[in-house]
């Protein structure tokens, strides 16, 4: 692990509220009824922190302010900590493998 190496991808839960939003419905056409929603991030810090900060309001996400239910450990803790450059890279293709999935997903 590099100096730098201390990004993480992390995966939160999102209510299926969510699909009520018509930008989240819009960037997820392929959505399948009964799958997850999820936003799909990447963070320096803790991603327990990190979810405390948007659901607090502080440098949000709307959606996962709004509709976060939880993270979904089981989806991203095998990466482990990454660079900056391979965490940007693996958050989207997390974000693109989940929705191809026909899962919602919102990815920032």
């Amino acid at each position: 692990m590099g100096r730098h190496d201390h990004y993480r991808v992390y995966v939160i839960g999102l209510s299926h509220s969510v699909l009520s939003e018509l930008r989240f419905k819009k960037a997820n056409p392929g959505y399948v009824a009964g799958k997850p929603c999820v936003y799909v991030g990447m963070t320096g810090l803790d991603p327990d922190v990190r979810f405390d900060k948007h659901k607090a309001g502080i440098q949000a996400n709307r959606f996962v302010k709004d509709y976060g239910l939880c993270l979904l450990p089981e989806l991203y803790e095998l990466y482990g900590a990454l660079s900056y450059d391979d965490a940007r890279a693996l958050e989207v293709e997390l974000a693109i493998d989940f929705r191809e999935g026909g899962y919602g997903v919102w990815q920032a």
